[in-house]
């Protein structure tokens, strides 16, 4: 039997998700796959198992509280608590706001917003009495920057972003040695541009530069292990886009105006199942696995994520070098 740190991954069938899994596994994690589609987390639970973890596959719609409330007591059930929750499933919409239904905007903001808040519930409902455990919120540069034809999407992130920060104050006023973090990801290259609904004229694609799935997968272990950071920023792109918010939101605005539309479109007409309503690996569908369509220009490294993965490192290096020159100078005064 594996002994290895219980791990709930949502959104686990394709993506980040999936990837994060993988690396999980590869850590001799026992991983709880949770998602609607069954192909992507069959095919999931193969990878995870093959890379030396244990899966629990759960078929379960993140919007509802109950059945995410009773994916977690299986997890429980099965192996006895949870150490790591990761929140990471999501649907959206590309199109203009005045294109996007009540009814859709309800469901982007149900799945991407209140998936994770239910999520984080069900997670604290057996964290706490432990006194102990790590939620990892998967986020994104636009939790801070809206981009156009992602209304719904960049809202839902948004609320992220502010429902963690509240929550994240709530646990150290009381002690708690749960933790909570948010991981803030670039463009990504994932088969979610093929599979959301999309109203734009042509295929939808991310804002370049592309970061492969397992550069935003390493990010998410790594906070998990050192969640006491509020949070991680992955990719420079993302470093950037928050930095030129901040210091020029309005020249940013008319930036971002005049350039994402064709950032966020390629040529070809999108031919995708769309997941909104129903997952796109159903019955009917097919896995769609890790990576999108973007493999030519996705790279596989990150300035960034290798910072974050080793800031404590360079803490004591520069500690260290600060504390020879201080020695340094004090014997020249000496002598």
């Amino acid at each position: 039997m594996k002994h290895g740190k219980v791990v709930v991954v949502t959104g686990a069938s394709g993506g980040v998700g999936r990837a994060t899994a993988r690396a999980f596994a590869e850590r001799g994690a026992r991983v709880a796959l949770l998602a609607r589609g069954r192909e992507g987390l069959a095919a999931a639970a193969d990878e995870v198992q093959r890379a030396g973890g244990e899966a629990l596959v759960v078929s379960v719609d993140m919007a509802d509280p109950k059945a995410v409330d009773d994916a977690a007591q299986q997890v429980v059930d099965a192996y006895g608590h949870i150490d790591v929750w990761v929140n990471n499933a999501f649907t959206g919409v590309f199109a203009p706001f005045t294109q996007i239904t009540p009814d859709e905007f309800r469901r982007v903001t149900e799945v991407t917003y209140l998936g994770y808040v239910f999520g984080t519930r069900a997670a604290l409902h057996h964290m706490l009495p432990r006194d102990r455990g790590t939620i990892v919120q998967v986020g994104s540069a636009l939790a801070y920057r809206g981009i156009p034809l992602q209304s719904a999407y960049c809202g839902a992130k948004h609320a992220i972003q502010g429902f963690n920060e509240s929550l994240r104050c709530e646990l150290l006023h009381s002690g708690s040695g749960v933790r909570t973090t948010m991981v803030q990801l670039p463009g990504v290259n994932t088969p979610q541009f093929d599979w959301v609904l999309n109203r734009m004229p042509g295929k939808a694609r991310p804002v370049a530069p592309v970061y492969q799935p397992e550069v935003a997968a390493r990010a998410v272990v790594h906070a998990a292990s050192h969640a006491r950071r509020r949070e991680y920023w992955v990719g420079g792109s993302t470093v950037a886009t928050l930095i030129a918010n901040a210091v020029v939101p309005g020249v940013l605005d008319r930036y971002l105006a005049r350039t994402n539309f064709e950032a966020q479109q390629e040529e070809g007409e999108h031919e995708g199942p769309g997941n909104l309503w129903a997952p796109a690996d159903g019955p009917h569908g097919r896995d769609f696995g890790a990576h999108g369509r973007f493999d030519d220009e996705a790279v596989s490294s990150s300035p960034q994520d290798w910072l974050s993965r080793n800031r404590s490192r360079l803490l004591m290096a520069a500690a260290a070098g600060g504390m020879g020159a201080a020695v340094t100078a004090g014997l020249r005064r000496r002598g």
